[in-house]
């Protein structure tokens, strides 16, 4: 199921479908070659922004069942500089993780910190729309030109400038195998008009990534290929999405990422229109999810890979996952509960401590509680979508998601 040749910037195919789900439905698993193994897909990826998973050690996403890692251009493009992270030896080296990575573009945080959103960009799609949208309270740190974006650090309110070409130029230097095209990021605020006229912008930003991408590709040969995703906008407009997707999938890119605003709602829906337009032998990465019912209507419509900081971010603040919802453990009846996060559940936390220690560590203000919790939070999510690659290889998809969706969500 791979067809034959060299993909963009010298990479060869890099993705193989090897079980799908029937009834027409986009869902599949397979296997993802890069310079640093392979990934088995689906498959969640966890998020090290700042070339870390927060409060583990490498060798602990490892050992919790996560086979890569993304972090991220800007971030690291400010602190410490590509520069750095290059002479190291790239990313993977510079954070002691010796499996594939990912680095995503910047466009997200450079265009969302600009606005003020911080990390929601959806809003309240019933409010007023405006081409020029900024969060209540904020000066705009961001603007948008034909060329690329000049912006304000969030860190010291230095200006920089990123274009298509010096995005790809420090994604380069981080060295990660697998990165993204510069693209435009719009909210649901945006009126109908300024998305069309960011998604034209965000397609020839993206010609222009490839075009450098294969520059640097033939001018670094020292240093292992790297493949490019395009990203597809196009806001919740079905036209829009589907001209991102045949736009973009007629490029010399080597897998694409589903990005922008959506409600939740429709994200399965989203996820198909895209689906149907785009090569079906490359791999498709949707970027910011990590919830269950998320998970499973992403991947029956047809993603492979996806990305999210919530299973760490809220391990910090004392919340667990569990086959039975989410939970807070700062909660008065953890104190003397001595079983594990979750029964049954197999991570290091879960097989080593108990409730009640956690409660403690937290009520303690302890930073190991933020590190054991997190073991647990990213382990759930991985175990999770093997799961799910499991039941799609196995045929037993459908019953997978009723069960998993009715113990999670009992209310619904």
């Amino acid at each position: 199921m791979r067809s034959p040749g060299v993909r963009c910037g010298g990479v060869e195919d890099v993705f193989t479908v090897t079980s799908e789900l029937d009834g027409g439905r986009g869902g599949r698993s397979g296997v993802i070659a890069t310079p640093h193994g392979e990934i088995r897909t689906p498959a969640f990826i966890a998020v090290g922004t700042k070339a870390t998973v927060k409060t583990l050690l490498p060798e602990s996403v490892r050992d919790l069942g996560a086979q890569a890692v993304l972090a991220n251009a800007y971030h690291l493009f400010l602190q410490p500089g590509a520069d750095i992270v290059d002479e190291a030896g790239g990313l993977g080296a510079f954070m002691h993780w010796d499996g594939p990575t990912f680095t995503d573009s910047g466009g997200f945080q450079v265009l969302s910190l600009g606005a003020g959103f911080k990390k929601v960009l959806s809003m309240d799609s019933t409010t007023a729309r405006a081409d020029d949208v900024i969060a209540e309270g904020k000066t705009r740190l961001a603007h948008v030109d034909e060329d690329g974006v000049t912006f304000k650090s969030h860190l010291n309110g230095d200006v920089h400038r990123f274009t298509p070409e010096v995005s790809m130029q420090i994604q380069h230097r981080l060295g990660a195998d697998i990165i993204f095209a510069f693209d435009e990021l719009t909210t649901l605020m945006n009126t109908r008009g300024y998305q069309e006229e960011s998604l034209e912008r965000t397609r020839r930003w993206a010609e222009r990534c490839v075009a450098e991408h294969q520059r640097l590709a033939a001018e670094r040969t020292h240093r292992p290929p790297q493949a490019l995703f395009g990203v597809l906008q196009g806001a919740q407009y079905e036209d829009l999405r589907r001209k991102a997707a045949r736009d973009l999938g007629a490029m010399d890119f080597d897998g694409f990422g589903i990005g922008g605003a959506l409600e939740k709602q429709h994200l399965g829906t989203i996820v198909s229109w895209v689906a149907e337009e785009l090569p079906r032998d490359k791999p498709r990465h949707l970027l910011g999810i990590s919830e269950p019912d998320d998970m499973f209507a992403a991947i029956e419509h047809g993603v492979d890979t996806f990305d999210c900081v919530s299973p760490s971010r809220v391990a910090r603040n004392a919340a667990i996952y569990s086959p039975d919802g989410r939970y807070n453990l700062t909660g008065a009846r953890y104190k003397r509960d001595f079983g594990p996060l979750a029964d049954g559940c197999d991570c290091y936390t879960c097989t080593h401590y108990s409730r009640a220690y956690l409660h403690h560590l937290f009520k303690a203000k302890e930073m190991t509680g933020f590190t054991l919790a997190t073991i647990h939070n990213e382990r759930f999510i991985v175990r999770m979508v093997d799961d799910i690659r499991a039941s799609i290889d196995g045929g037993w998809f459908d019953e997978l998601r009723t069960e998993t969706l009715r113990r999670y969500y009992p209310a619904r």
